[in-house]
C-alpha cells in the first residue's frame, strides 16, 4: 500500500477506536505509519481524510449489514437474530455508522452519500420485509414499508449499542410487533 491507502486505513481504524470527534491528525499518522505532511498532500486536510474514512466505513457497514440480512432463515425472528449478532460482532462498525450520521449534519458531501444510501436501504428493507425481490418494490412501498423497517432497525440498534443487557431479543421484538394494534379500515 502507498501512503494514501495507509492514511485511509489509519483514519478508518482511528474512527473505529476513538470516534470521529476524538481522532487527531497525530492519531492517524501513528496508526498509518506515515507523516503529518502526507495528510495534506494526499487528502488536503484531516477533515477530508476523515470524510473519506467515514464513507469507507459506511460502505463496509452496508456490506456487513447486507451479509447479515441475506443469510439465514427468512423468519422475522431470524432477521433480528442476524442483526443482533452483527451488532455484537461488529460493534465498532455500528458505532461508527451512528457517528457518521451525526457528522453528516456538518458535512454536505457525507450527507449526500448517506442520503443515496438511505434510498437504496429503504428499497432493500422493504424487499426483505415483504419477501420479494428488490426490483419489485415501487417507490411508494420503499418510502413506506422500507422507511418503517429502517426506523425500527435504528431504534433496535440504538438500544443494543447503549444497553445490550436490557435491549430486546429477537423473539421480544417479534412479539412486540405482533402486539401492536392494527388500524381499523
Amino acid at each position: 500500500m502507498g501512503h494514501r491507502e495507509d492514511l485511509l486505513a489509519g483514519a478508518k481504524r482511528a474512527l473505529y477506536e476513538k470516534g470521529y470527534a476524538r481522532t487527531t491528525a497525530r492519531d492517524i499518522v501513528a496508526l498509518s505509519g506515515t507523516n503529518l505532511g502526507s495528510i495534506g498532500y494526499h487528502y488536503g486536510s484531516t477533515e477530508a481524510l476523515m470524510t473519506a474514512a467515514m464513507l469507507a466505513a459506511m460502505q463496509e457497514w452496508g456490506e456487513t449489514l447486507g451479509r447479515a440480512l441475506s443469510s439465514g432463515d427468512g423468519t422475522p425472528a431470524g432477521f433480528w437474530r442476524r442483526i443482533i449478532a452483527s451488532i455484537e460482532a461488529d460493534r465498532p462498525l455500528w458505532l461508527a455508522s451512528v457517528e457518521v450520521m451525526i457528522q453528516a449534519e456538518h458535512n454536505p458531501v457525507l450527507r449526500e452519500q448517506l442520503a443515496a444510501g438511505l434510498d437504496a436501504g429503504r428499497r432493500g428493507m422493504a424487499a426483505i420485509a415483504l419477501g420479494v425481490p428488490e426490483d419489485q418494490i415501487d417507490d411508494a412501498t420503499a418510502r413506506g414499508v422500507g422507511s418503517v423497517q429502517m426506523a425500527l432497525l435504528s431504534g433496535i440498534v440504538t438500544q443494543w449499542l447503549t444497553d445490550p443487557a436490557g435491549a430486546p431479543g429477537p423473539d421480544q421484538i417479534v412479539a412486540g410487533l405482533q402486539q401492536l394494534p392494527r388500524p381499523s379500515a
